[in-house]
């Protein structure tokens, strides 16, 4: 039981936590979902006729899909304004222009509720943007120490409902935000439970425009939640907190997450095939939903870890997009590396991607796993072989990754199974360069 795993505390006070807790968002889940958008929020105490902000993207717009979430809101009352500057991979400067329209549009008091539409990146400027309204200053004053201020959160601000269009990133659960840090050249996350969103709405009637790449890039996300926390250590591998309200929002896997981690893998691994190449098939992706939404209460509370650690300085610098950078890493990092953490627990999660582990030892069935995972890439067609065809990344650009990783991505490594250091991480880009040959 390392002390590097431990919150703050006393010498005298390095207990293992004995304590787990999981706190979540209300959540409405099913077909044409949207319809109860109206009641969510006014069971969240936004009056029928208060003024509401809906944070999304132009591309979402030209699909329909915003004017269905507003006329909806209209027909029970609303006021809705539209923010559709959202981009992917937000930077500080996309969550500053957002916070500026609030200001401006409705005073330094803000909106009386805000609806985040669309994938991660949406949602997390909606969760970014009610948060510094309801707080003062500016998002870099809630990252973390060094690269921003490490302010305190104090309020949770006005109402907010998330509603995710694509099935991977969790967003609509998870109590972090993630921005890149330009002039840092790294990404960072404001992290704190008041960050994460009131209730979530999730439609999979929203899901079906998602094109194939997209569909195959957040499925691999949401997998990489799922068995990252699933494989994670367990909570009470951790150092006791000296107070309830310093425990870090990424706690160690508990029975509970556990449950969701091995649904979430049988829905998102049967299913991603027929989302990918036929997504009208809407049983397919209300699977795909779900299977990400149990995927994200399992990782997104339990830990995330190696993968997600080391794709934000691959994603920072190559701008890549995220779902696909974790797909190109899982194999090296999640399974090969982590796997030797505990063997037994990665046979598991072979035999809920459908392998018959009967006759092999633990380390081969986890060696199938890995298998078994790349081919589902290859058989989606639509996702890279490596880092090398995704960015362009080889054998000379690894040490600086490595580098990035371990100096910047404490947060999550802390959720790793198995100890990291950086020639650790410098193995790992380097299988992940060439997961496969074309």
């Amino acid at each position: 039981m390392g002390y590097e795993r431990s919150v703050s505390a006393d010498a005298h006070d390095l207990l293992p936590e004995s304590v787990w807790h999981i706190q979540m968002p209300q959540i409405r889940f099913g077909r044409d979902s949207v319809r109860e958008l109206g009641h969510q929020l006014s069971s969240l105490g936004a009056d029928g006729d208060a003024r509401g902000l809906l944070v999304t993207d132009e591309n979402l717009e030209s699909l329909g899909h915003v004017d269905r979430v507003v006329d909806h809101l209209e027909d029970d009352g609303f006021s809705v304004d539209v923010y559709a500057d959202c981009e992917p991979e937000p930077t500080v400067q996309v969550a500053d222009d957002c916070i500026d329209f609030v200001r401006e549009n409705a005073g330094d008091d803000g909106y009386d509720f805000y609806v985040g539409l669309g994938g991660g990146s949406n949602m997390d400027i909606a969760k970014i943007a009610r948060t510094v309204i309801a707080n003062g200053g500016e998002p870099l004053d809630y990252i973390a120490e060094p690269t921003g201020g490490g302010k305190a959160i104090v309020d949770t601000g006005a109402p907010l409902v998330l509603m995710p269009t694509t099935a991977g990133t969790g967003s609509e659960i998870s109590p972090v935000a993630i921005l890149s840090v330009e002039e840092k050249n790294i990404k960072e996350g404001i992290s704190d439970n008041k960050v994460r969103a009131d209730a979530a709405v999730l439609d999979p009637t929203f899901t079906t425009t998602l094109p194939p790449d997209l569909t195959a890039k957040t499925a691999m996300d949401a997998l990489g939640h799922a068995i990252e926390g699933y494989t994670t250590h367990e909570f009470d591998s951790l150092m006791r907190a000296q107070d309830p309200s310093e425990r870090p929002v990424y706690a160690g896997r508990t029975p509970l997450t556990e449950m969701f981690s091995e649904k979430a893998i049988d829905l998102l691994s049967s299913n991603v095939r027929t989302a990918v190449h036929n997504g009208d098939d809407l049983e397919a992706r209300s699977n795909m939903l779900q299977g990400a939404l149990f995927g994200a209460i399992a990782g997104l509370t339990a830990g995330a870890n190696l993968a997600h650690a080391i794709a934000y300085p691959v994603g920072n610098k190559y701008h890549t997009a995220h779902g696909e950078t974790i797909a190109a890493l899982t194999p090296a990092s999640t399974i090969d590396y982590n796997s030797a953490s505990d063997p037994g627990r990665f046979a598991n999660v072979a035999e809920m991607f459908g392998i018959s582990t009967k006759e092999m030892t633990d380390h081969a069935a986890a060696d199938a796993l890995k298998a078994e995972y790349i081919q589902l890439q290859k058989d989606l067609n639509v996702l890279p072989s490596g880092l090398n065809e995704l960015a362009g990344i080889t054998e000379d650009d690894v040490d600086w990754l490595a580098q990035q990783t371990v100096d910047t991505q404490e947060r999550l490594l802390r959720c790793n199974p198995r100890p990291v250091e950086k020639e650790d991480v410098r193995d790992v880009l380097l299988d992940a360069l060439h997961n496969w040959e074309d």
